[in-house]
């Protein structure tokens, strides 16, 4: 699809209705967003309380005044649907809006995120309220985005939301033998005779029935998405030309957010890095790194960073100051990984409530002479002169996967490591491998295609889905390199072990070995892996956590445990599979052993990095391609200047000079272009 705008889009959460006794300062927010560089702003997230008064009684003129006076002054408007926060009249008049919490108690009023997506009377409510605003602002000039709601999740454990549960499973599995069987109910007697014996897990309740919790997740996310599929529209029903997104949490695990794929024209996130938690901040760009790639692999195309922090947040355990350099490095390595925006939380401080000493560009001091607004306006500047890399993105040829429904899985499995089994830790630490040597990754689930990658990163797949087996096996066949690892196709997709051998669903001959036993250790209980001849370029490496015993079949062993009583067996494998090549890691190492297994992927699959230069610490490199050109960001995340060699010529594309070597200041992000 188009861009939605031919610039990059730069502003944030604008809420005039907290102003609307100040006019002053509503004028002076013209003039000093225009200062700034700002060319749109997000309105209405949560003004439901300013637009429909009473039930029924719609107050529309005051919003419509404010898009009017910001299109005026060349500002756009992401228009919110403010369902994120229904009024306090409605909460009075219709308790059945109220969330049920796990203890089966039903909230008061208050709060933001306290509706219950089921509600018929919620849902009815958010679409007359929906529709009224797309009537009056669906072929506004100046609006140019759909906003759904606010950061979706949650979950609801009402009346309401338990009959659709069952709904939802009776949908699914047609008749309760099947549900018990695949929920295998004969243990401890839990079998349903009627479906009306179903209830969602709850402390006080069943947890134990795995298949039970596991379909509540996925339920979970089908009403989330329903009702994001129902704003969405309530809204294009007057004019589907205006594309929408909604905003993402960073890693929130309790929904699945590639459900939202085919909901959202453009996905979207908030993105609240901790920046100054450690000693430096090389960790910190990994891990928003990765977030980044999450967000844009869910459409494969640019995305937006829909929120994110000029200064400080004030709900972090601790609230530091974004550091100078910090806001343009945070902000164009958002640009790096794909987005088309850099969008801020929020434009003016309130003066009251939670969020009053939460950052943003204008504080309460009112004025334009600070160093956050100064920053601000430096990258609004620069953003305006790099309108060329708009509508460009990544185009990975490595592909790590990282699954919700896998997640959600794992850490309910009861075993083999309930202190923690680190899946979304260990999907960040492959991920990290490659973002340290500048290969660009996309992050896909077991729904995703494969077709275009050269090298599938599929750690810890525990519930292993037939249709991705298949697909595995396929890409493999074909030609591709794989690298998967212990804690693998032990369960299918409704949690229930595969019988046989494991690896399960054929990964067992794709890899050409058979899982035995895993161990887990305690934290501070070490391993080792000591390398065949050539395999790996140290001598050995340190194992922690979780030790696999495999039995090779057609596998080649590349190394071998150091210690225990499975000293010597296999550790790491490699076999051949059609045309490709299948590698297993049988144990959690540190990160150095996954960056020397990573250089030896990348070797074997050939994959391309973004920039033809030797990275050193914290310099990382990500490239955005068009047809005929590449961007390539080089990102210095270290808090001291360096100069990085060039192995060949690169045009710097902001000062059009030619460079053999490339000058970093501390945090800095230089762009180059180069030719396709």
């Amino acid at each position: 699809m188009q861009p939605i705008f031919p610039h990059f889009l730069h502003g944030g959460d604008y809420n005039p209705d907290q102003w609307l006794d100040r006019p002053d300062i509503l004028e002076r927010d013209i003039q000093l967003m225009k200062e700034a560089r700002i060319n749109c702003v997000s309105v209405g997230i949560f003004s439901w309380a300013r637009l429909e008064p009473e039930e029924g009684v719609y107050e529309l003129d005051w919003l419509e005044a404010i898009i009017d006076n910001l299109y005026k002054n060349g500002i756009y408007t992401v228009l919110a649907t403010p369902s994120g926060a229904r009024p306090l009249w409605m909460a009075h008049k219709y308790p059945e809006v109220l969330r049920v919490n796990h203890t089966l108690t039903r909230n008061r009023p208050g709060r933001r995120h306290n509706h219950c997506y089921t509600s018929p009377i919620y849902r009815e409510k958010v679409r007359q309220m929906d529709l009224k605003l797309a009537e009056r602002f669906g072929h506004h000039p100046g609006v140019i985005l759909w906003h759904l709601s606010n950061e979706l999740g949650g979950q609801c454990f009402c009346p309401l939301c338990q009959e659709a549960f069952r709904n939802w499973l009776k949908e699914k599995y047609k008749t309760l033998d099947a549900l018990n069987a695949a929920w295998w109910t004969d243990f401890w007697s839990h079998r349903y005779t009627d479906w009306s014996q179903i209830e969602a897990p709850v402390p006080t309740g069943e947890m134990e029935t795995h298949g039970l919790s596991l379909d509540w997740n996925r339920f979970v996310t089908h009403q989330t998405v329903d009702f994001a599929r129902m704003e969405r529209d309530t809204v294009k029903s007057v004019n589907p030309a205006i594309p929408v997104t909604t905003n993402h949490g960073e890693s929130y695990e309790g929904i699945n957010y590639y459900k939202f794929r085919d909901v959202v024209d453009i996905a979207s996130w908030d993105s609240y890095p901790l920046w100054g938690k450690d000693p430096d901040d090389v960790r910190v760009g990994q891990e928003t790194a990765f977030a980044h790639d999450v967000i844009r692999s869910m459409k494969k195309a640019p995305f937006l960073m829909m929120e994110s922090s000029p200064s400080a947040t004030n709900w972090q355990e601790v609230s530091r100051l974004r550091q100078p350099g910090i806001h343009m490095l945070a902000s164009m390595q958002a640009l790096a990984h794909g987005s088309d925006s850099v969008q801020y939380f929020q434009w003016r401080q309130g003066r009251g409530a939670s969020e009053k000493f939460h950052g943003a560009v204008v504080d309460h001091y009112g004025g334009s002479d600070t160093r956050v607004f100064r920053e601000v306006s430096e990258l609004g500047d620069r953003l305006a002169h790099l309108d060329a890399i708009v509508d460009s993105c990544p185009k990975p040829e490595a592909a790590i996967l990282y699954d919700w429904e896998n997640g959600w899985a794992m850490n309910n499995a009861q075993g083999p490591r309930n202190i923690g089994m680190g899946y979304l830790q260990t999907v960040m630490a492959h991920h990290a491998s490659f973002w340290k040597r500048g290969i660009p990754t996309d992050i896909v689930d077991m729904e995703s295609g494969l077709t275009g990658y050269k090298l599938i990163v599929a750690p810890m797949v525990y519930l292993l889905r037939a249709d991705f087996a298949k697909k595995l096996r396929e890409f493999c066949a074909s030609g591709g390199t794989v690298l998967g690892t212990y804690w693998t196709g032990v369960v299918n997709d409704t949690d229930l072990c595969y019988l046989g051998p494991t690896p399960g669903n054929g990964l067992a001959e794709l890899f050409g070995l058979r899982k035995e036993e895993i161990d887990s250790l305690y934290d501070g209980q070490y391993n080792k892996l000591l390398p065949k001849e050539n395999t790996l370029p140290k001598p050995e490496y340190r194992l922690k956590e979780l030790c696999e015993l495999i039995r090779c079949s057609t596998a080649l062993p590349l190394a071998e445990y150091g210690s225990d009583f499975y000293a010597g067996s296999p550790a790491l494998t490699v076999n051949t599979f059609g045309k490709g090549k299948a590698y297993y890691l049988a144990a959690r190492g540190e990160q150095e052993l996954l960056d020397d297994l990573t250089d030896r992927l990348i070797k074997e699959a050939g994959l391309t990095p973004a920039l033809d230069a030797a990275l050193p610490y914290g310099v990382t490199a990500t490239v955005r391609f068009h047809e005929t050109s590449a961007f390539v960001f080089v990102q210095n995340f270290n808090p001291h200047p360096l100069t990085l060699p060039l192995n060949r010529p690169y045009e710097d594309l902001e000062t059009g000079r030619t460079l053999s070597q490339l000058p970093l200041k501390k945090f800095e992000v230089r762009i180059l272009k180069a030719t396709r």
